[in-house]
């Protein structure tokens, strides 16, 4: 039996390595030159504006880890890197970059050892959860490619050809609504969020075809007045910045605001029981511990407890794979 190594220590130890290569792939453009036929190392620099030694290191260090590959005549594009790091495809992820290195974010991750001692973030004003934090301007200008398999499956969940009426709580890039506006013709979208995030989502809905059916609601989720009349709530990838007792009480409100009979459709990256699977999904309890006052991730039995504590019924759960994401409905009854 093969005894202690300390290959995970350093591995572990160096992984900022990987972060950082994979960035300067994607700010040097490097996926999409190569995607545009350039091979080799020389090619590559003249194209990417570096020195070839620098590109060889790089694109060596990429193939290591999984994002390239190398034969004789230079480097190559995996699948994944094809479809999610090529600038114009329609998955591509580097736009999130903005988002995930900013500073605000970087800083909790610097304070691990702190938030850990106090259980919760010890960035200034509430972190990310501030109100009207500029930070989610990034997150909606970046982060649709990840949100999209969930956000298309809520359309199709949603479909129908009757009027409904939909809010879209902490909108974001508007997606999720803008989903179910196309998938159900006559669906009127109200999207809440803060005016500065809502101008991406209107941009969404311009490009998407959807602005005559798109409405601006600006202002918090937990002090707005929701209105009612709604046939469906939106409340995607926002449970997880709050604690069991705040979410119950904001699913409260959502309920308020249905139509007897009225769904609630929540988009988490659930995990199981055990806390430690799926790894994504139970990584992402770290990022909101040193983000944010009382945030988690939380799992399936977790959110059907938060819907049932709120009055909801039928609750249901549909994985989205490949992405890490789960969508929970519950009825209004």
């Amino acid at each position: 039996m093969a005894g202690p190594s300390p290959i995970l220590v350093f591995e572990t130890l160096m992984a900022h390595q990987r972060t950082s290569a994979l960035r300067a792939g994607i700010e040097l453009k490097l996926f999409t030159a190569i995607a545009g036929g350039a091979h080799t190392a020389e090619a590559l620099a003249q194209i990417c504006g570096a020195a070839p030694k620098g590109i060889r290191v790089l694109c060596d260090y990429l193939t290591i880890v999984g994002f390239l590959t190398k034969d004789e005549s230079g480097y190559s594009l995996t699948p994944d890197s094809q479809f999610f790091l090529v600038e114009g495809s329609p998955a591509y992820m580097g736009g999130m970059t903005s988002f995930l290195f900013h500073p605000f974010m970087s800083e909790g991750m610097t304070r691990v050892a702190d938030a850990v001692r106090k259980g919760g973030t010890v960035l200034p004003a509430e972190g990310s959860v501030s109100d009207d934090n500029p930070i989610w301007v990034d997150f909606a200008k970046g982060m649709v490619p990840l949100a999209m398999p969930s956000a298309m499956l809520i359309g199709q969940l949603a479909a129908t050809t009757e009027p409904i009426k939909v809010l879209d709580i902490a909108a974001g890039h508007g997606m999720f609504g803008i989903m179910v506006a196309k998938s159900s013709p006559a669906a009127e979208i109200h999207a809440l969020d803060w005016a500065n995030v809502l101008g991406v989502a209107k941009t969404n809905a311009e490009h998407l075809g959807v602005a005559d059916r798109w409405h601006a609601i600006n202002g918090s989720a937990f002090t707005m007045d929701y209105g009612t009349g709604y046939d469906v709530v939106l409340v995607t990838n926002f449970i997880h910045h709050f604690d069991f007792a705040t979410n119950v009480a904001l699913l409260q409100r959502v309920r308020a605001a249905l139509k007897p009979g009225g769904k609630v459709v929540i988009v988490e990256m659930a995990v199981n029981d055990d806390r430690i699977t799926p790894p994504l999904a139970a990584m992402f309890a770290m990022t909101m511990l040193t983000t944010t006052p009382s945030g988690d991730a939380f799992s399936k039995r977790e959110l059907e407890a938060m819907c049932t504590d709120a009055g909801f019924t039928m609750v249901e759960h549909h994985d989205v794979p490949p992405s890490p994401s789960t969508v929970t409905l519950a009825i209004n009854p």
